[in-house]
């Protein structure tokens, strides 16, 4: 397995567009199409496709997010295609995007939500350090996995 994360384009936004979680699991994550769409209208919004060498397998989206004086990711999507579940994408496509966030510097935490009743989202964050903020989000539980000390 050699997950990339990588932009969309107008050479792969269809096929974006067409990946999609199984049927008993959109009740919990927002379509590719509207994900897309939300970025052209929140700028601050960054989509970006997973793939397994070149096969696009999943689509993540993050942004930056300000709290008073500390800066903070915030990542917005988490969808890895019906096909492609079970087989390790997500949990390899989140330690890429971890890395590619820790690596940009004056960022104190990265935050992630999800709706209550996710197991498996929950069971994957917690997993990879995210810790129970306690708080909800739009009706979402919200996690945090600390970057500074």
């Amino acid at each position: 397995m050699a997950v990339t994360l990588r932009e969309i384009t107008r050479d792969n936004w269809r096929e974006c567009v067409d990946i999609r979680v199984d049927a008993s699991q959109t009740q919990f994550v927002a379509s590719n199409m509207f994900s897309l769409a939300q970025s052209k209208y929140e700028p601050e919004c960054i989509p970006l496709a997973i793939y397994d060498d070149e096969q696009m397998v999943g689509f993540v989206m993050y942004k930056s997010e300000d709290y008073g004086l500390a800066k903070t990711w915030f990542i917005e999507r988490l969808l890895i295609g019906a096909d492609h579940q079970k087989k390790g994408y997500g949990r390899a496509a989140m330690t890429a995007l971890i890395e590619r966030l820790r690596s940009q510097h004056g960022y104190n935490a990265i935050l992630i939500s999800f709706i209550p009743g996710n197991d498996i989202a929950q069971k994957l964050y917690s997993d990879l350090g995210f810790k129970d903020t306690g708080e909800l989000e739009e009706g979402e539980l919200v996690y945090r996995l600390a970057l500074i000390d």
